[in-house]
């Protein structure tokens, strides 16, 4: 098998993982609790609480006082991409809208995570286009002046809200917020996952069953 045979095995693996997690209440939550190298950061808001997506990410990363139009990552982006643009928490310009939506879907894009604005959210809604995201800001960025290629600063490494992201670090993401997973580790995650799942239907069906909380304590040391 050829190096980009293996590569291209290894990216079917991972892709069966992941719709495997997105079938469960809550993935970002379990891959939390599954092992202490997963990244998470809260306090986002979406553009439907039903969204739910994991894929590699493709990362921007924009200068808080240089925030212009990321339409270049387009050129990178691959099928099942979630772009995650980091710009600090950066509000006063939005980061993305629907034409950026509109476009990203053609690529075969997942969804955005931007750690500032977004607007248009009625038009991604109405898309249903995921999208995670600070605030909402009417006014668009501009584009990038002649001397500024965004290009530079895509697929590079990351942080948002104090998590390291690096391109290909898989980018779970629903209602609850945004869990990062390191490629190497997604095997171990989705172990402890299917643990914690065994674990918790035990747990139901003790209180099902009419088991009173003290006695889950004593079995199980914590829910």
């Amino acid at each position: 098998m050829t190096d980009s045979e293996a590569r291209g095995t290894a990216m079917t693996e991972d892709a069966t993982l992941l719709a495997e997690l997105l079938a469960e209440f809550s993935p970002s939550c379990l891959v939390a609790d599954a092992h202490p190298g997963v990244g998470v950061i809260g306090g986002w808001r979406s553009v439907d609480p039903a969204h739910r997506i994991a894929g590699p990410a493709l990362t921007v990363e924009v200068r808080p006082d240089q925030l212009v139009d990321v339409l270049p990552v387009l050129e990178l982006a691959r099928p099942g991409d979630v772009v995650v643009i980091a710009c600090a928490g950066a509000t006063e310009l939005a980061m993305w809208g629907g034409l950026m939506a509109t476009l990203s879907r053609m690529a075969g894009i997942a969804g955005t995570v931007v750690d500032g604005a977004i607007r248009d959210v009625d038009e991604l809604r109405a898309l249903d286009w995921p999208a995670w995201f600070r605030v909402a800001n009417p006014r668009r960025c501009p584009p990038a002046p002649p001397e500024v290629d965004p290009l530079e600063w895509m697929n590079r490494p990351v942080r948002v809200g104090g998590v390291p992201i690096n391109p290909g670090d898989y980018v779970i993401a629903d209602e609850n917020g945004v869990s990062v997973v390191p490629p190497q580790l997604l095997g171990e995650v989705m172990a402890g996952v299917r643990r914690l799942l065994g674990t918790e239907a035990r747990i139901r069906d003790r209180i099902n069953a009419g088991i009173r909380l003290p006695q889950l304590l004593a079995e199980f040391g914590s829910l």
